[in-house]
């Protein structure tokens, strides 16, 4: 079972949730550029990524596809976006088979011709999954 809370931080228009997930389960971390109006042509690249961590991308997309470069490890074949064609500024990350390794801070952050500025800021609290 998914759990969600968030606030937005008025002044920056950055978005806080904390998503709590069981391990194994597969969980959408939300990302979405208000006031976008359709309209994703200035936008060059998105990334996420995981403060603290080395290297801390858990997912850099440019170009039209992801870019595995410096993608951590850990991340590699777990992780995709939900909307690969950035379709209505949506850039939710799907992270596959959660690990108590995957507990943290991630951020979204979204590059447009001219700046970049982070979108939102999701904690992960992974659980151990309760047999019954």
């Amino acid at each position: 079972m998914l759990q969600s809370t968030s606030n937005s931080t008025s002044q920056t228009n950055i978005t806080a949730k904390i998503i709590t997930a069981e391990r194994g389960q597969d969980v959408i971390l939300t990302c979405k550029v208000p006031n976008n109006n359709n309209n994703n042509k200035t936008i060059t690249a998105v990334e996420w990524i995981r403060p603290r961590l080395d290297p801390e991308h858990v997912l850099f997309y440019r170009d039209g596809h992801l870019d595995p470069d410096n993608q951590h490890p850990s991340y590699q074949n777990r992780v995709d976006l939900q909307n690969k064609e950035l379709k209505d500024g949506d850039f939710s990350l799907i992270l596959k088979n959660v690990t108590m390794e995957d507990n943290g801070r991630y951020e979204c952050w979204v590059f447009e011709k001219g700046k970049n500025e982070p979108i939102n800021t999701i904690t992960l609290e992974v659980l151990l999954s309760v047999l019954m």
